[in-house]
């Protein structure tokens, strides 16, 4: 081989390693992404802590078809009593088995997945609680807990012997897929920043990535709301999403209803908005009233997330079931699209309604 062969073939094999270099550092990312069932626990999660039953029943459904197996998402929704009490969580266990029912039903034969083992070798839970607890800190566990602790003892016996021991070390799960319930859960609900805090810690500890976090985030703005996702962004030092996105549509519509339907038509119109709200994430508010003087006057204010919630709503079943039965009951339809004068304040409005 001449010299300026082999120097060719020498570059050649530098550039087919450098390539295959770039690609492996490409595939990080990925690598440090949720996957499909690591999202669903999150979203399972999330949609258990605020009781949110419409959609979590479809994110049931999408864990099983991602491969949960039903004692995986059995196993979630047990650990979630303890962070969101047991009304939520026995709520959602009902309806994961109206979804397993179902699915049976439909043929599909879920996995049912390995039962969880007898926990032996300890007669002290509160000390195998302990231990545990260190291992998801990775920091000394004081007996007992110093401030809680020493002035509630019972507590502090409850959170070791049951949730630490009991429960987290129960080996259907292992400790990052009940980390990401809990950051799930945690980050859903009002006013849990200090365990939230403390979690995304134990997380880290746990495996999972800051990428993985900011997924969880963008999970938490998809099915929960964006005030809630940006306590976890701010958590993470990223940077907040606008609550109020700038194409927010509000439109107040105005309606005269032949009086020989009224009646009618409000039950419908009534059943529709309250449908509306439940069921879409996008729709904001759908709120009809009438005129006082004369009820034939329906006036009712809609705001939407944007444009797109707006024709997504127009597309769902309950609007088209409105829209075609109520045609021939309404006189006089005027739409009004308005702006608003001050958006910074508008996302408070309905916090006083809590």
């Amino acid at each position: 081989m001449n010299r300026s062969v082999f120097l060719k073939w020498i570059l050649f094999s530098v550039l087919i390693i450098n390539v295959k270099i770039m690609n492996a550092q490409d595939s990080i990312p990925a690598s440090q992404s949720l996957n499909a069932q690591q999202q669903s626990i999150v979203s399972i999660s999330a949609l258990t802590a605020v009781g949110d039953l419409v959609h979590l029943k479809t994110q049931l459904n999408t864990g099983l078809d991602a491969g949960l197996t039903i004692n995986e998402i059995k196993e979630v929704l047990v650990q979630l009593y303890a962070y969101c009490g047991f009304p939520r969580s026995l709520n959602a266990v009902n309806t994961f088995m109206s979804v397993v029912g179902e699915r049976k039903a439909k043929g599909i034969n879920d996995k049912q997945g390995r039962v969880a083992s007898i926990i032996t070798g300890t007669t002290d839970k509160y000390e195998q609680g302990r231990k545990a607890l260190e291992i998801l800190t990775k920091t000394p566990q004081a007996k007992p807990a110093p401030g809680f602790g020493e002035f509630a003892p019972r507590i502090d016996a409850f959170l070791k012997e049951h949730l630490f021991a009991d429960i987290f070390n129960s080996d259907v799960l292992n400790y990052q897929q009940r980390e990401l319930a809990t950051i799930a859960a945690l980050s859903a609900m009002q006013g849990v920043e200090a365990q939230l805090k403390s979690h995304l810690a134990m997380g880290k500890n746990t495996g999972i990535t800051e990428n993985q976090l900011v997924q969880i985030s963008d999970l938490i703005d998809k099915y929960i709301n964006k005030t809630q996702a940006n306590i976890l962004r701010e958590m993470l030092s990223k940077p907040a999403i606008p609550v109020i996105a700038p194409d927010l549509m509000v439109r107040i519509s105005e309606i005269e209803i032949v009086p020989e339907h009224l009646e009618e038509y409000n039950a419908i119109l009534k059943e529709e908005a309250a449908a509306s709200v439940k069921i879409e994430p996008g729709v904001i508010a759908i709120f009809p009233m009438y005129q006082k003087e004369n009820p034939t006057q329906i006036r009712i204010v809609e705001i939407y997330a944007n444009n797109a919630a707006y024709q997504s709503h127009l597309q769902t079943s309950h609007f088209q079931h409105y829209k075609t039965t109520t045609l021939k009951m309404v006189k006089s339809l005027k739409l009004v699209d308005m702006g608003s004068l001050d958006t910074e304040t508008m996302q408070e409005i309905f916090k006083k309604l809590k």
